[in-house]
């Protein structure tokens, strides 16, 4: 069977073309592999967690490499490049799964030393304890007209990105605690806030974050959650401008509202 010219020529031009597009896909697949490994490599925490599979994405990767400079297949540069790729996701996943444990052991702890250092406070009286406490309170918060008595916890109480609240908020947690334990009618709106850095989406789940860590925190030392409402408000009621770092750490803050002592709260912002 004779073959024309002009069909051996499409024919030839198609095998270019599937060649061509199978180069594609290998060095593709080099690329994002290599990029993979590259951002678990410089991971302290994923090296510290998963440091096997680490090594063997980079293995896997650079087996990948030599296949393809000299005498490997395309589909064997493609398997080991996804083989580290794999290796690469694997380590990542281990490491979340390794800090996520290692956060709630930390909190565990916290709580439990927490728990203690509120059974160990003590002080002369129930009354003395209400009136120094309503004192401490007072003198840490601010009267607004149209909200009552509101207390604020700055930027400072939480790590820069973060939703968990630092040990240095323990003694104000303590006498929130005690506060709200010697005068049972009172409730409390815990309202969230951020500067402007970051999305609107993400700025307003950070504040609702914060907020329910505050409110998880009162809850573990036994206040009732009935008595606690959560708002986040995101970038929302700044109350520094937001082009200066000091006016932006003053935007990001926990703010708690009061009820007064028959334990009506006045109205949510909207």
């Amino acid at each position: 069977m004779l073959i024309r010219p002009k069909a051996c020529t499409v024919m030839l031009l198609a095998a270019i073309g599937l060649t061509g597009c199978a180069s594609q896909r290998t060095e593709t697949a080099l690329q994002q592999a290599t990029e993979s490994f590259q951002a678990v490599k410089e991971d302290s925490n994923v090296l510290r967690s998963a440091p096997r599979d680490v090594i063997r994405a980079g293995e896997s990767l650079a087996r990948a490499d030599r296949l393809s400079s000299y005498w490997g297949t395309g589909t064997d540069v493609r398997h080991y490049a996804y083989l580290s790729q794999r290796y690469s996701e694997i380590a990542r996943e281990h490491s979340q799964l390794v800090l996520n444990q290692e956060r709630l052991t930390k909190l565990e702890l916290e709580r439990q030393r927490l728990q203690l250092a509120l059974r160990e406070a003590k002080l002369a009286s129930v009354q003395q304890q209400g009136k120094w406490l309503e004192e401490q309170i007072t003198s840490l918060a601010n009267n607004e007209a149209d909200r009552g008595l509101v207390l604020t916890l700055g930027d400072v109480l939480f790590d820069t990105g973060e939703a968990d609240l630092k040990t240095s908020a323990n003694r104000t947690v303590l006498k929130l605690v005690q506060f709200l334990q010697l005068n049972p009618r009172r409730v409390l709106r815990i309202e969230g806030y951020t500067d402007s850095t970051g999305s609107k989406q993400d700025n307003l789940q950070l504040s609702k974050a914060r907020a329910q860590s505050v409110a998880d925190m009162l809850v573990d030392l036994g206040v009732d959650e009935k008595r606690i409402q959560v708002e986040g408000y995101g970038d929302e009621y700044p109350i520094e401008v937001n082009a200066s770092e000091r006016g932006r750490a003053k935007n990001r803050r926990v703010e708690i509202v009061f009820s007064d002592d028959k334990g009506q709260l006045g109205a949510a912002r909207e």
